[in-house]
């Protein structure tokens, strides 16, 4: 009896051992086809498990498909958004409840070029931004102020953006929102209210200065006038006169800025011979007590044809560069004013002195409105802070480029193009090595 009650265990062991064995390969296989998204069949299974294994996979497969018609109409709804947004002007970031990106547009990517492929990562990962991530969680805590301006700093700069947010969707299976941001581009708009603002306040501040002068000497003239001495009186007024020739000084070049800046400038084009133009100027400036004491040279290209140009606007270029050569140099200073043929298509003009010369750090800045090397002496000298911009401008508006070379003492040589054509405006000539981009004066 023993003996058959030992066979009857191993056999009912082994039977439990087999069972056990199909139980284990039909949950591996159930966890194969829930990882590929499929239905469980039947015949998948080993061996007959019973009617409880015939319903968990008939479960199984309904689930599976449910969740693919989730993922499809999910994947529906994102390829619907990309044809809708994907054209937009307007840069448009998607992102889930987790903050992954789920669609950014072509806009999106030509404000952050850097950002790669960034479908499916973390927003941390595609935009380093303190300020836009506090801001997609104070969206989603439905706090968010509804326009908001976030600068974008990188190596290259700060990029101004006008962020949108709201929460749409659901777009998963957890029926959790998705953010939707639309993010418009105003770093232009930010750089010309900082030019406003700092135009606003160049002036303020050069305007200030000879009012204030002129108004201390007019109420000293006023309150003094039958008792100050004659020479006095003759010295205040002669100080009013100069003080009152620099503030016309400067309101003629901010009208003349006005005008270059405006929609329509207006260039007067005519046939002009450059030999001809600078020789006048040049006689002109020659007459000029402040030219005494200053060598002047010109030498002109023979192989320069006539250009068609404005000769106004293109003599108020030579003034300002002549000028201030002959202004910011000592006694004795030479001043070479030279042309040459560069291309069939441009000359080149320069003007070039053998002064203190520009410190490296100021190179970049010479062509801005207001701006000047040495205050103290520009001031003294009569400046403006505008010459060169209006330089700029002019040469601008016939199709060249101004630029200017120098070493801290050792001179500077102003050079700009012109095309010989109206239609050569385009296709400028890249800069020599060692000059300063036209950034923005002496004065």
């Amino acid at each position: 009896m023993i003996i058959i009650a030992l066979i009857a265990l191993t056999i009912a062991v082994g039977f439990l051992l087999i069972r056990h064995l199909h139980h284990r390969r039909a949950v591996a296989a159930l966890r194969e086809a829930l990882i590929a998204r499929r239905a469980l069949l039947r015949a998948d299974l080993p061996g007959a498990l019973g009617p409880g294994w015939d319903e968990l996979c008939l479960t199984a497969g309904a689930l599976v498909e449910e969740i693919n018609r989730l993922d499809q109409q999910h994947t529906g709804q994102i390829a619907q958004l990309e044809a809708t947004l994907g054209s937009l002007q307007e840069a448009v970031l998607l992102i889930d409840s987790n903050n992954y990106v789920l669609l950014a547009n072509q806009a999106f990517h030509a404000i952050f070029p850097k950002a790669g492929r960034i479908l499916g990562e973390r927003l941390e990962l595609a935009l380093h931004s303190d300020a836009f991530l506090r801001h997609v969680a104070a969206v989603r805590a439905e706090r968010a102020q509804p326009r908001q301006e976030i600068e974008f700093v990188d190596a290259e700069g700060s990029t101004w953006l006008e962020v949108t947010g709201s929460a749409i969707g659901p777009f998963n299976r957890r029926k959790n929102p998705a953010l939707l941001f639309v993010l418009h581009d105003i770093t232009r708009q930010k750089r010309l209210e900082n030019v406003r603002k700092e135009f606003v306040a160049n002036v303020s501040h050069e305007l200030r200065t000879p009012l204030s002068v002129i108004k201390g000497y007019v109420e000293t003239l006023v309150d003094s006038h039958d008792s100050m001495p004659v020479a006095d009186r003759d010295r205040f007024l002669k100080t009013i006169q100069r003080h009152t020739e620099r503030l016309n000084s400067l309101l003629e070049d901010l009208l003349a800025l006005s005008r270059l800046e405006s929609v329509s400038p207006g260039l007067a084009r005519e046939r002009v011979d450059l030999g001809t133009l600078l020789a006048g100027a040049l006689d002109d400036f020659r007459a000029r007590p402040a030219a005494e004491v200053h060598r002047i040279s010109l030498s002109i290209d023979p192989a320069v044809p006539p250009i068609f140009a404005d000769p106004l606007k293109l003599s108020q270029v030579f003034d300002n560069l002549i000028g201030n050569a002959l202004k910011y140099t000592p006694r004795g200073s030479h001043l070479d004013v030279s042309t040459r043929l560069i291309s069939p298509e441009f000359v080149e003009i320069s003007v070039r002195d053998n002064g203190p010369g520009i410190p490296a750090e100021d190179l970049p800045h010479v062509f801005e409105r207001f701006y000047r090397v040495d205050k103290g002496r520009s001031r003294e000298k009569g400046g403006t802070g505008l010459g060169l911009s209006i330089v700029k401008h002019i040469v601008q508006l016939h199709g060249g480029r101004v630029w200017v070379e120098s070493r801290y003492g050792e001179g500077a040589n102003f050079l700009f193009t012109l095309p010989l054509q109206q239609s050569a405006a385009s296709g400028l000539p890249k800069a020599t090595a060692g000059s300063a981009s036209p950034a923005g004066g002496l004065g």
